[in-house]
């Protein structure tokens, strides 16, 4: 086990660097620059621009000069942002992931950015992601042991309810009943607990519709298999039963879903931020976007990649706990 998480942690750094590489081509392949506007700048106004950011050099250099920056380089000595990690051997001190300052935001580096509006996206996707398990599992749970009931037909249609009802429907519809009918919460914009009470149900939703549905499957799947029938031969109850062997093996979709889901959710949602006006790392990354703000953006990409990689490690660690027949060599 120890060698397989060394082997996946290995490829997490040249998997990001690929990924950067990837963004970063895209973002020169589209059209436009960050500096482009309605009005056409005078063509002094955007060499000196184009010298001051460096894009005046060949493609290949402007290229090496990112990845410079993002892999590790010794740090100047009248450097003093501290943007990036630093650090020290045999005196001489190296910084690393370092992307720089933000072509928008003059004077901010991007990696103060993302640790100034990540927790708000972390704050509302954890606590989505636990109301979602929450009902989610309880309800799948339910209708697997209640099979081709009324439960389990009212369970699931709510399921597909909230599958078919998009972030963007259900927050407005959430705000008009809650906010502007029956005054109980605010509207939008993070300020005490009661802020995060309607994004956090709207983005839990879609969330705890899936994870009803992959609770069902797999609970019904494991219900039928020899070793929950030897196990009730036994004579072990069947509260034992359901806990200690069945779901355990029925939550294995769960956990399957949860890897990418928590990433995204930690990456923060456009449609919830931008109906609850949160300041997160969503609405920031498309703002990077449109405003053609090539740091901001890789950091972005950068920071969400790795987060990806590490929760599917995570993911993959945990099958060898809930099933005992998967083992990594």
């Amino acid at each position: 086990m120890l060698s397989y998480i060394i082997r996946r942690l290995l490829l997490v750094i040249p998997m990001a660097l690929l990924v950067i590489t990837l963004t970063w081509i895209l973002i020169r392949i589209a059209p436009g620059s960050f500096y482009s506007s309605e009005k056409k700048l005078p063509p002094a106004v955007e060499a000196n621009i184009k010298k001051k950011y460096g894009l005046d050099k060949p493609v290949w250099q402007q290229y090496l000069r990112v990845m410079g920056n993002i892999t590790c380089r010794t740090k100047d000595a009248d450097e003093t942002t501290t943007n990036g990690l630093q650090f020290g051997v045999a005196g001489t001190n190296f910084k690393c992931f370092d992307f720089g300052d933000s072509l928008k935001y003059e004077g901010q580096s991007v990696n103060e950015i993302i640790r100034r509006h990540f927790p708000y996206s972390a704050t509302i996707g954890i606590l989505a992601y636990i109301l979602a398990l929450i009902v989610g599992l309880s309800a799948g749970i339910i209708a697997a042991l209640k099979q081709n009931s009324a439960t389990d037909y009212g369970s699931m249609s709510l399921a597909m309810l909230g599958l078919s009802v998009p972030n963007f429907v259900l927050g407005p519809i959430l705000v008009l009943i809650f906010s502007l009918w029956l005054y109980w919460l605010p509207p939008a914009r993070v300020g005490g607990a009661s802020s995060y009470v309607l994004p956090v149900i709207t983005l839990a939703a879609i969330y705890a519709a899936y994870i009803a549905r992959l609770t069902r499957a797999g609970m019904l799947e494991v219900l039928r298999s020899d070793y929950i029938r030897t196990a009730r031969a036994k004579g072990l109850s069947e509260w034992k039963v359901l806990m200690k062997h069945a779901v355990r093996g029925g939550l294995i979709p769960v956990v399957s879903f949860t890897g990418p889901a928590l990433a995204a959710l930690l990456a923060g949602t456009v449609v919830i931020e931008k109906v609850f006006a949160i300041p997160g790392l969503g609405n920031i990354f498309i703002q990077s976007v449109f405003n053609r703000d090539e740091p901001l953006t890789l950091g972005i990409v950068a920071f969400l990649s790795i987060l990806i990689m590490i929760f599917n490690l995570l993911v993959d660690i945990s099958y060898a706990f809930l099933d005992p027949r998967i083992r990594y060599e």
